[in-house]
């Protein structure tokens, strides 16, 4: 049995993280720790029995009472600002979460764990792949030996966090593991990355704005899929060890997005409710969702491609994405239809009305 506390658990990535590790893995205990800032729902944990700590990554000592007082041996570290273009407008928020908030667990992480004699334990790192940078049409893809070229303030903070989690584990032995993955979809994706702001924007008839030419390629991957890779690395990886999980669905941003507006199309064809239930849509009005398409400035410093060679973890970990691109976004879209009230909680800030309910006692 294990104890693990997942940093950012609240969040898109991490609280799939958490649902999927209690239903493989029914003994361990699982402890969340999320600040609850915009992106953090405590919705998205429902059904799950894991305990929540709303607090922040960087109050080093409260993450070391947590890791004494529940015996923690495990971190799963999600926790981080991720957004690029918020990065852009407002970058110091990333350099307070993803590189001081990791430090900051890292203190304690050594504090706690290294303490006399040491105690078995893993602090595993969840990255991106947008620290390599960017890659022309033809450059192999990145692997966990492409030199870091980070481009927005995003991914220099995610380089950083990076770097920091390689020094604890070389200066002070700290047992370490990092996985950098490509662009996850899923549920509980909050709505202002692209699959589900634009299906959200399709289902209100409202534009979908597409940067630049729309050919942007990036790795799609599941968010099931990470989540096995993690699970992966957490039992077979090598301590210290970097490992790359990708989706191997490599796609420019307009497939895409023409495939969610094909798709809206066809489940409204397919179920007349969902007209009585979006009458904005264009779909609910007899016209194709792609005539919201229309073309915007393309962000500062946005990079052309990402793409993941993955060889290392199908050869140490057996890792291999299970799910198509094609089986994983009907899934999503699936999921967006049938879990209306999670998206509209989110974009309404329903869920601050939990938060200031249940932790106005703590300020």
């Amino acid at each position: 049995m294990s104890n693990i506390l997942v940093t950012g658990g609240a969040g898109f990535i991490g609280a799939n993280f958490v649902h999927y590790w209690e239903a493989r893995h029914p003994g361990d205990n699982l402890t969340v720790l999320d600040s609850l800032t915009y992106a953090g729902n405590p919705a998205s944990l429902a059904g799950s029995d894991a305990e929540l700590i709303v607090a922040d990554i960087r109050d080093t000592p409260h993450v070391e009472a947590v890791l004494r007082t529940r015996q923690i041996d495990t971190i799963v570290h999600f926790a981080a600002e991720s957004h690029v273009d918020r990065s852009i407008h407002g970058p110091a928020a990333f350099i307070d979460t993803n590189v001081l908030g990791t430090l900051s667990l890292l203190t304690a992480a050594r504090t706690v764990w290294l303490a006399g004699d040491g105690q078995p334990h893993r602090f595993h790192h969840v990255s991106t792949d947008e620290v390599y940078g960017s890659l022309g049409a033809t450059d192999p893809a990145f692997s966990e030996t492409t030199a870091y070229a980070p481009n927005s303030p995003y991914s220099a903070s995610k380089a950083a966090s990076d770097h920091l989690v390689r020094a604890w584990h070389h200066t002070y032995g700290l047992a370490v593991t990092t996985s950098n993955c490509s662009n996850n979809y899923g549920p509980f994706q909050f709505p202002e990355k692209l699959i589900p702001l634009f299906l959200i924007n399709a289902l209100h008839g409202r534009p979908l704005p597409i940067y630049g030419d729309g050919l942007q390629i990036r790795d799609w991957l599941h968010v099931e899929d990470h989540c096995r890779g993690i699970e992966a690395v957490l039992h077979n990886g090598r301590i210290g060890e970097t490992y790359c999980i990708g989706g191997g669905a490599e796609l420019p941003n307009i497939t895409v997005i023409d495939t969610l507006c094909r798709a809206v199309d066809a489940a409204f064809a397919a179920d007349g409710s969902l007209a009585a239930r979006f009458p904005d849509a264009p779909a609910a009005q007899g016209r194709a969702t792609d005539s919201l398409k229309t073309t915007v400035t393309d962000r500062p410093g946005h990079d052309r491609r990402y793409a993941i060679d993955e060889r290392k973890a199908r050869a140490e970990l057996g890792y291999a994405p299970a799910r198509s691109f094609e089986q994983g976004f009907a899934a999503t879209l699936a999921w967006y239809l049938a879990n209306e009230p999670w998206w509209r909680g989110v974009l309404d800030g329903s869920y601050r009305n939990w938060l200031e309910t249940n932790y106005a006692a703590r300020g």
